[in-house]
C-alpha cells in the first residue's frame, strides 16, 4: 500500500506505518503542481531583486544583511553547515524517517519554496530505505528542529552519513547505492529543507501512538488487580461517569467493565467492601483524564503534521511571502508535556494497587507480599522497591520543557518551545512505564492465582498471556529477568491484542 502525500489528512498512524512499518509514499499530482507553481514566483522575486529572509539575506540576527546574486546559491550550503551542530548518539531510524513525511507533507501545499527536485528526494529516500545519520541533541524547537533537520539536508548535497541497508555509509555512497540522484542546493532549498518543528513532531506522533496502547493496557492491569483486590465495581458503572461528562472516564469505566465481564466479581457472588480506596475507585477518572489528555495533544500534533510550518511562507496566489514563526514548537511541546505527565500519573496509580497487592493490611486476605513462606521467602517486596524508582526518574521527567526557553542567537530568538526536551524525556517516561505497569500486571497475575473464583474473560485471557511468559512465583528467585520479560511483554502489546481478540476492542 502506498501513502498519498497531499498536505492534509497525515494521521498519527500513517507516520507509525510509514516511519517504523516502511510504507512507501507517494506525492499527489496536485501537490506537484503547488510545490512547482511557488517555486516559479520565488525564482521571479529572486530575478526582481524583491528582499526575502532566507533567500537572499542573512537568517537570525543576520536577516538585515542583504546578499548579492553570486551569493544567494551557496548561502544555502553554508547555512546548511552551520547549522548541522547536533551533538550525542543518533536517532532511532523510525524518528528519522517520521521527520522526513513530515517535511515532505509541509512541502505538498506549495507554500515552501522549495525545487521539486528536494522533495522528491526526501520521498526517493523514504521508499529506497536511505535513512540519514542524526544526532538526537541539539534542537531548541524553533526556528523548528535546525540542528536534526540539517543533518537530513547534508543528505540534498550528497555530504552527511545515512543508513541503507542496515549499514551507515557516507551520504554520496548511501544516495548512490539507492539510485538517488543528488539534487544539490539552490536558493531557498536549504531553509525550506530545514525551518520547521518535524522532528519533534514525528517524535510527538510515535509517542502518542505507542502511549495509548500503553493506557489501554494500564486498563488491563487495573482490571487484573481490581478482581485480585475483590473491588467494588458499582463505581464503574457507566451512567455515573456518563452524568459527569468526560469521555475519557466514560471510556475507561466501559472498557473495565467489559474485561471483568463473565466473572463473580462482576456478578456480585464474591463480597466486597462498601466503598473502595482512591486507587482502586477513581481508576476511570484518573485514566479517563489520561486518555482525554492523549486526545487533546492528538489533535495539536496532528494540526502540525498538516500545517505550513515554514518561514518564509510564500502565497502564489497572491504573489506574496510573509516572514514570520511558523516553526515555533510550542503548540506541539506545551500539550506534549501534558502527555507526559499523564503517562507518569497513570503509573503512580499503578504502583498504588501494587501496593495494596502487596500489603497484607490492604489485600483482603492475600498474603504478604504475595508469597506462600513469608519469612523465608520476600515474594514480591523488591518489585515495588523496583517501580518506585522508575517513578521517581518519571517524575523528575515530567518538569515541563516548554517553560524551560534560554534565549539565543544575540536575542533575535529570545523565546524558544525546548519542544526537543519534551519529545526526548517523554520516551524516557514511556519506557519506565512499560516497566512499573509490567510490574503490577505480573504482581496482579500472582494474586488472582491465589484466588479461587471465576474472573472476567479479558482478565483471564491477560492472565494467561503473562503466564507464557512468567510462571508463578512459588519459592524466591532472582526477579530481575521477571521485571524485564514483562516489560518486554507491554511493550510488545500482546497482552492488548490478545484481549482484543478476545472480547472486542477497547476503545
Amino acid at each position: 500500500m502506498t501513502l498519498i502525500i497531499k498536505g492534509s489528512g497525515l494521521t498519527i498512524e500513517d507516520v507509525v506505518n510509514v516511519a517504523r512499518n516502511n510504507e512507501k509514499v507517494e506525492l499527489h499530482p496536485d501537490a506537484i503542481k503547488r510545490i512547482n507553481a511557488c517555486r516559479a514566483m520565488l525564482e521571479k522575486k529572486i530575478v526582481a531583486g524583491e528582499i526575502m529572509y532566507g533567500v537572499n539575506t542573512g537568517i537570525g540576527e543576520f536577516s538585515e544583511m542583504v546578499l548579492n546574486n553570486d551569493q544567494i546559491k551557496d548561502f544555502q550550503k553554508y547555512l546548511v553547515y552551520n547549522h548541522a551542530a547536533g551533538i550525542g548518539e543518533p536517532f532511532p531510524i523510525e524518528y528519522v524517517r517520521g521527520a522526513m513525511l513530515g517535511r515532505i507533507n509541509v512541502h505538498a501545499h506549495g507554500n515552501s519554496g522549495s525545487r521539486l527536485e528536494i522533495t522528491q528526494t526526501l520521498v526517493d529516500m523514504l521508499n529506497k530505505g536511505v535513512t540519514p545519520w542524526v544526532c538526537e541533541k541539539g534542537s531548541v524547537g524553533a526556528c523548528g528542529d535546525l540542528a536534526p533537520m540539517s543533518q537530513i539536508a547534508l543528505l540534498m548535497m550528497g555530504e552527511g552519513k545515512a543508513y541503507y541497508k542496515g549499514k551507515l555509509y557516507e551520504g554520496k555512497e548511501a544516495l548512490d547505492k539507492a539510485g538517488i540522484p543528488i539534487p544539490g542546493l539552490q536558493a531557498r532549498d536549504g531553509l525550506a529543507t530545514i525551518n520547521g518543528s518535524n522532528v519533534l513532531t514525528a517524535m510527538s506522533a510515535i509517542f502518542l501512538y505507542d502511549a495509548n496502547r500503553w493506557l489501554k493496557q494500564a486498563e488491563i492491569g487495573a482490571a487484573m488487580s481490581l478482581e485480585a483486590l475483590k473491588a467494588n465495581m458499582r463505581p464503574y458503572t457507566p451512567k455515573l461517569h456518563e452524568i459527569r461528562g468526560f469521555k475519557g472516564a466514560v471510556k475507561c469505566a466501559n472498557a473495565i467493565n467489559k474485561l471483568v465481564d463473565g466473572g463473580d466479581l462482576k456478578e456480585q457472588r464474591v463480597k466486597c467492601k462498601v466503598q473502595d480506596a482512591y486507587s482502586m475507585r477513581s481508576t476511570p477518572q484518573v485514566i479517563g483524564a489520561a486518555f482525554d489528555a492523549l486526545v487533546y495533544a492528538r489533535s495539536q500534533v496532528e494540526i502540525e503534521l498538516n500545517g505550513v510550518g515554514d518561514n518564509p511562507v510564500f502565497f502564489p496566489e497572491e504573489n506574496l511571502q510573509i516572514s514570520g514563526a511558523n516553526f515555533q514548537g510550542s503548540p506541539v511541546s506545551l500539550p506534549m508535556d501534558m502527555a507526559g505527565i499523564a503517562i507518569t500519573m497513570i503509573s503512580v496509580m499503578s504502583e498504588r494497587r501494587m501496593n495494596r497487592l502487596n500489603n497484607p493490611a490492604l489485600s483482603v486476605g492475600l498474603p504478604a507480599f504475595l508469597t506462600k513462606g513469608a519469612g523465608m521467602f520476600s515474594g514480591l517486596m523488591l518489585s515495588q522497591y523496583t517501580a518506585d524508582m522508575q517513578i521517581v526518574e518519571q517524575r523528575i521527567l515530567s518538569a515541563p520543557a516548554s517553560i524551560q526557553s534560554i534565549p539565543a542567537a544575540a536575542d533575535q530568538e529570545d523565546f524558544v518551545s525546548m519542544g526537543m526536551n519534551t519529545a526526548l524525556k517523554n520516551f524516557q517516561i514511556l519506557d519506565n512505564a512499560y516497566g512499573i505497569l509490567g510490574i503490577e500486571i505480573m504482581a496482579a497475575a500472582q494474586a488472582l492465582d491465589f484466588r479461587d473464583y471465576k474472573f472476567g474473560k479479558g482478565v483471564t485471557k491477560a492472565k494467561e498471556i503473562v503466564r507464557k511468559y512468567v510462571d508463578f512465583l512459588d519459592i524466591d528467585r532472582p526477579l530481575y529477568d521477571d521485571h524485564n520479560k514483562m516489560k518486554e511483554l507491554v511493550k510488545s502489546g500482546e497482552i492488548l491484542e490478545e484481549v482484543e481478540k478476545e472480547i472486542g476492542s477497547l476503545e
